[in-house]
């Protein structure tokens, strides 16, 4: 059974999409899963998430996944199970992680320090979103695997496409790429210029 660690191995890439209109925002997503993006989440913070997510989700293509961000309490974890999204991802170590764990949710659980990465494993996270990335850096990545180098790692802030390379060096299992990537497309900009960027992001993880 491949499992969402798995997944998130080999696709080495989560598109984060956040935006003001629904529509764009769906137009969006199809134009990541399109070009070859295979995880894609979608903020809790976009307008009308929650309906987006429930439209779209039966028309998830064959090994690609479709998850809810900012994930912030047990009723998020619930809402976004009965929307029917495949992962989720909380920008903090809240009782969303706990609640995800206890309903068989795979979540990524957002964290910065070690104290926070020792949180979020206790509440049964099997993976940690390094956010915001770019506080740090590549080094700091490299720093968190040493004591730490069985536990998935996503950072995600700030990722541009010149910065995947030595964030996958450092030991990334994945990078979470939103605005470099989708810059005005969920709010009705140029679809063909994203589809152009996806590719880049996809062919840059490939390595």
């Amino acid at each position: 059974m491949v499992t969402f660690v798995d997944q998130l191995r080999s696709a080495r890439l989560v598109a984060i999409v956040r935006g003001r209109e629904p529509d764009a925002v769906r137009a969006s997503i199809r134009t990541l899963f399109e070009a070859g993006i295979r995880l894609v989440e979608v903020s809790l913070t976009s307008h009308a998430a929650l309906s987006v997510l429930a439209d779209l989700v039966p028309d998830v293509p064959d090994g690609c996944l479709l998850g809810a961000g900012t994930v912030r309490t047990e009723d998020d974890v619930r809402r976004v199970v009965d929307a029917g999204v495949h992962f989720a991802v909380s920008p903090a170590v809240t009782d969303a992680v706990a609640a995800a764990v206890r309903g068989g949710l795979p979540i990524i659980a957002g964290v910065l320090t070690p104290t926070e990465i020792e949180a979020a494993l206790r509440a049964g996270a099997s993976v940690v979103k390094v956010f915001p990335a770019s506080l740090g850096g590549p080094g700091y990545l490299a720093a968190l695997r040493q004591p730490y180098p069985d536990v998935p790692m996503v950072p995600v802030g700030g990722v541009g496409l010149d910065d995947v390379p030595d964030y996958l060096a450092s030991g990334a299992t994945a990078v979470g790429v939103g605005s470099p990537l989708l810059r005005d497309a969920a709010d009705g900009g140029d679809l063909g210029a994203l589809a152009e960027r996806a590719r880049e992001f996809v062919t840059a993880v490939a390595g």
